[in-house]
């Protein structure tokens, strides 16, 4: 799809305009909208993980911010993994699982 500013005729070469050209493809497949398992209600806890990369505390922090925001009495539980290298072990993720209703996982760089 084009779209043509500067120029509410037909465009010729003399026609001073720009031309702005969307790059983007028509999805292949219909998008399947995302539907939470879990009700954010007063209450719920909230993991928030960070992978261990530079800024992905930081970032969480942002996240807790917006959430706690939005969501009235949801509480988080915090957990850095510290070194993006290695998988979330069995404890760390079955503590998680224990004490969270829902977890986002973040990336950090």
């Amino acid at each position: 799809m084009a779209f043509d500013i500067g120029n509410t005729g037909p465009m010729t070469s003399a026609s001073p305009s720009v031309v702005f050209v969307d790059p983007q493809a028509d999805p292949a497949v219909e998008p399947d909208p995302y539907h939470l398992s879990v009700a954010l209600e007063p209450g719920t806890v909230i993991g928030l993980m960070a992978n261990g990369f530079p800024c992905s505390v930081e970032f969480l922090d942002h996240i807790e911010a917006a959430l706690g925001e939005l969501l009235d009495g949801v509480t988080f539980h915090r957990w850095n993994k510290g070194d993006a290298s290695r998988l979330a072990s069995t404890d760390e993720i079955d503590t998680l699982v224990e004490r969270c209703d829902a977890v986002i996982g973040a990336y950090g760089h």
